[in-house]
């Protein structure tokens, strides 16, 4: 591994912010940076948010620059790298994250015996700007008579932007829809709380943060039903599942259809829904049993150190040339 001595490194505090004032920096030992890395890891790079911190962060910092992210086979990062000169490094931020905040949980007892009373829990917070597709998700599902039969939570107003949902749906819906009283579930990052509500339920119905264009970006939401030992549809980029399968986990394309996964997004979500009311009328015990050694593959996988060796090779390939 090479090292260069003077290295700029910036990254974003709080949590989940991108603004430039936002910022942090490690200096370089002699104050002059000959290369800078910017971490953009924790969020989707869009190339409205993207270039608003860009045209200001390289009037500030000059020279060379890579921007450090988390997407996969990402048309926006193929933008941002033609449009402002950058290289770029990939690594799998929510991997890591998710092996940190979700540790533990494999010595705890939290776990139920599996009690199916639905077909899916599907918990969702913010439903606003580039996550409306939670809200189309909902449409195809209260046009297959699914909202009422399962777990599912969705606000009447979105907490971040102010949308209301009853603009945008079809139905009649009794928003806000809830899981249960504490119905902060989808708002716990950090933490896994719906034991009860993964042992009533087949499947969990995972509404990644991204949907929308060629990229790759799964968040922590991804393993929390891989912790849970539930099996898990995701609705997130072209792909999603393919990206998971890279890193060691398996999928359920042996019990149900998974070719949602390489449909356009127009199409995506329609044949999950479809999906989903196929999954409603079927054999329960039946799709349980064949999911349990997937099931548990994921799991064994997540906290065995296998996935975090995979994580690790892929973060000192990146770093190798710095």
């Amino acid at each position: 591994m090479t090292t260069k001595k003077n290295i700029g490194l910036h990254w974003f505090d709080p949590f989940g912010t991108t603004d430039f004032k936002n910022i942090c920096n490690v200096p370089p030992i002699d104050g002059v940076a000959d290369h800078r890395y910017v971490f953009w890891d924790q969020e989707v790079i869009y190339k409205h948010s993207i270039s608003q911190f860009l045209d200001q962060y390289l009037d500030v910092y000059k020279g060379q620059t890579t921007l450090v992210h988390s997407e996969h086979s990402s048309v926006d990062v193929a933008w941002v790298k033609d449009t402002y000169r950058l290289t770029d490094a990939y690594y799998f931020f929510h991997g890591w994250a998710s092996l940190d905040w979700y540790r533990g949980y494999n010595r705890s007892f939290l776990h139920q015996s599996k009690d199916i009373k639905h077909t899916f829990l599907c918990p969702n917070n913010i439903v606003g700007g580039t996550r409306q597709h939670r809200i189309e998700l909902l449409n195809q599902l209260a046009k297959r008579n699914l909202v009422k039969s399962n777990l599912i939570s969705f606000p009447l107003t979105c907490p971040y932007e102010g949308l209301v949902v009853t603009d945008y749906i079809d139905y009649e819906l009794p928003l806000p829809l809830t899981i249960d009283d504490f119905d902060n579930h989808a708002n716990n990052s950090h933490q896994i709380t719906m034991w009860t509500q993964a042992a009533n339920s087949l499947v969990q119905v995972v509404t990644e943060t991204s949907y929308y264009g060629n990229k790759n970006h799964l968040t922590e939401k991804t393993f929390k039903p891989v912790v849970l030992k539930q099996p898990f549809i995701l609705v997130g980029n072209r792909s999603s599942l393919e990206y998971l399968r890279r890193y060691g986990f398996k999928t359920f394309s042996s019990v149900w259809n998974e070719s949602y996964d390489l449909l356009s997004d127009d199409e995506r979500i329609i044949a999950i829904a479809d999906l989903l009311e196929e999954l409603e009328h079927a054999d329960w015990a039946s799709i349980q049993k064949q999911c349990e050694p997937i099931v548990q593959h994921n799991y064994d996988w997540f906290y065995s150190g296998k996935f975090e060796q995979v994580l690790w090779d892929e973060l000192l390939g990146m770093t190798q040339t710095w």
